[in-house]
């Protein structure tokens, strides 16, 4: 006879051991046979890891070219020249034509003077600045190993101080020079206006066009500087005031000098 509930209970039980073979692990073997067999599903499952991934290395590619912090000149990568321009605040100036640039990347959007602060003291900034030297001009010379400053030397390096100094700047670098000085157009904004640096120090003559055989960096704007250099010498300013006859130019003084080079040229 029969047991009349017999087909349910078998019943039931299948459909129990249907379930809990469904919850058996997976083995890596069959996990690649089910990816083969359904490529649409195996792609929405590594979608998520994939794209993470890149997201990751979008990120840190981000940081490596122009989040990242440069301690110094030495530290800038030569494919940075000509390609990148540096953020920073000024924190000294040596001369007419030449300072140390703290690189502020990213500025105050990143934090930048309201969260992070730029360090001020002397100590705070040893080894944690760039040596900047502004590309196209020449401001006269000051006193160096025995010899005297040229005539507008101390006026350039104020007017420079006072231009710049605790301002942000950006610097479009173009290489490194024997001093291991940035050669760079730098820019500054003041009364909300875009000011390139170098051609405000020549219309004011207190700096030449660079004057060089070969090496020498204008960005393009060798014609300006010659043309506000002829502008500043016909209003006779700054360092043309003086009698025509007297007049020196940085060049011409460096190279009378040339045995007694100045590592600040």
């Amino acid at each position: 006879m029969v047991w009349p509930f017999g087909s349910r209970i078998s019943t039931s039980e299948d459909s129990k051991d249907e379930a809990e073979s469904t919850k058996l692990p997976v083995s890596w073997s069959e996990s690649l046979g089910r990816a083969e067999a359904d490529p649409l599903g195996a792609a929405k499952e590594w979608a998520p890891v994939v794209g993470f991934s890149l997201v990751g290395l979008g990120a840190l590619q981000l940081y490596a070219n122009y989040l990242r912090r440069i301690p110094g000149a030495a530290f800038i990568r030569p494919s940075f020249f000509r390609t990148r321009s540096l953020f920073g605040r000024v924190t000294g100036v040596g001369d007419g034509d030449g300072f140390h640039l703290f690189h502020t990347p990213g500025g105050k959007a990143v934090g930048w003077g309201w969260l992070r602060k730029v360090p001020e003291t002397r100590k705070e900034l040893k080894d944690r600045t760039i040596s900047v030297r502004i590309a196209g001009v020449d401001a006269p010379e000051g006193a160096h190993f025995g010899r005297p400053a040229q005539p507008f030397a101390t006026e350039a390096q104020k007017w420079l101080s006072n231009y710049i100094l605790h301002r942000n700047v950006r610097a479009y670098i173009y290489k490194r020079d024997q001093y291991n000085r940035i050669v760079a157009t730098v820019y500054v904004r003041r009364f909300l206006i875009r000011r390139n640096v170098g051609l405000e120090l020549v219309k004011r003559g207190l700096a030449t066009t660079y004057e060089a055989k070969s090496g020498g960096e204008y960005g393009g704007l060798k014609a300006v500087y010659e043309r506000a250099e002829a502008k500043a010498k016909r209003k006779r300013k700054g360092m043309w005031s003086g009698k025509a006859g007297e007049f020196e130019s940085p060049r011409e003084y460096k190279s009378r000098y040339q045995g007694q080079q100045n590592p600040n040229e």
